[in-house]
C-alpha cells in the first residue's frame, strides 16, 4: 500500500492511467492521495473517482500558504461532509523553504488539526524539519493519530510520534546509501511503527535516480526495506500493510 502519492500531480497527466496500471501490476492494493489547496480537491476527488483503489485525504499543504484563506477551512469541513476521507492531510509545518511565515503556517495547521479531532480522522503530516513544533500541537490537540509522512526526524522524535498514536512514513529517502542515519531508524525502529510510501511523482528511490517516482515503486521500497532488516518481502508487505489499515481505519 502506498500512502502517500500525488497521482493527480500534473507529471501524471500524459500516463496516469498507465501509471495507475504498473501500480496495480506490481501489487500495491491501494493508493492514498493526499490534497494541497483547496483548489486542488476537485483533482484529487477526480482521480479518486476514476481509480477505485485511489483513497483521497483533504487537507491543505504548509508550502502554499500563499494561496490558503481562512474561509478555505470551512471548503475543507464541507469536502469532509461531501466525501469523508481518510485522513485529513496534506497538513502540518514546513522549515525548510525560506520564506514561509511560520504563524501562518501554525494557523493552518492548528486550526486543521481541530477538523481532524471534531471529525474523529487521522492526519497526514509533513514535517519537514519541524518534528518538534508539530509535537507540540499535537499533544495540545488531540486527534486520532494519523502518519508522519517522510519522516526524517530522531530516534527521540520518533518514539514521541509513536506515543502518540502515530506510523513513521518511509519512502524512496532511506534506499540512497548516503542516507545513513535514515536508513539507521529504518532498520532500528520495530515494523509495527512503519507504514510505505512514495510521495510521487516526488522523492524517487535510489535505482529511480532522479527520475519522476510513481506508486509501483512502493514495491521496490517494500523490498529494500526487508533486506535492511534481514527479513522477508512478505512480512515487510504484510505488516505495513497491516499498519497502514489501522491508522487510517481501513476496512476494505
Amino acid at each position: 500500500m502506498d500512502t502517500h502519492c500525488h497521482l493527480d500531480a500534473g507529471e501524471f497527466d500524459a500516463d496516469r492511467d498507465a501509471v495507475y496500471a504498473r501500480a496495480r501490476a506490481a501489487g500495491v492494493a491501494f493508493q492514498v492521495v493526499p490534497a494541497v489547496t483547496r483548489a486542488n480537491f476537485a483533482e484529487v476527488e477526480a482521480t479518486c473517482r476514476r481509480y477505485p483503489d485511489c483513497l483521497p485525504a483533504w487537507g491543505m499543504h504548509p508550502m502554499y500558504i500563499d494561496v490558503h484563506r481562512p474561509e478555505h477551512l470551512e471548503s475543507l469541513r464541507r469536502q469532509i461532509e461531501a466525501w469523508r476521507p481518510v485522513a485529513i492531510g496534506e497538513i502540518g509545518l514546513d522549515l525548510f523553504v525560506p520564506g514561509l511565515d511560520l504563524a501562518t503556517q501554525e494557523f493552518f495547521y492548528v486550526e486543521q488539526l481541530k477538523i481532524a479531532r471534531d471529525h474523529d480522522l487521522p492526519v497526514l503530516l509533513h514535517c519537514r524539519r519541524a518534528n518538534d513544533q508539530i509535537l507540540k500541537q499535537l499533544r495540545k490537540i488531540g486527534v486520532k493519530g494519523g502518519i508522519a509522512h517522510a519522516f526524517s526526524g530522531s530516534r527521540q522524535q520518533a518514539e514521541a510520534f509513536i506515543k502518540l498514536g502515530f506510523k513513521l512514513g518511509f519512502g524512496g529517502a532511506f534506499t540512497w546509501s548516503r542516507a545513513t542515519r535514515l536508513r539507521a531508524l529504518a532498520f532500528e525502529l520495530p515494523l509495527e511503527a512503519i507504514v510505505l510510501e512514495t510521495d510521487s511523482p516526488d522523492i524517487p528511490p535510489a535505482w529511480v535516480g532522479q527520475g519522476r517516482n510513481e506508486p509501483a515503486e512502493v514495491a521496490g521500497i517494500a523490498a529494500a526495506l526487508a533486506e535492511l532488516r534481514g527479513t522477508t518481502l512478505e512480512e515487510v508487505a504484510r505488516r505495513t500493510t497491516a499498519n497502514a489499515r489501522e491508522v487510517l481505519g481501513l476496512t476494505l
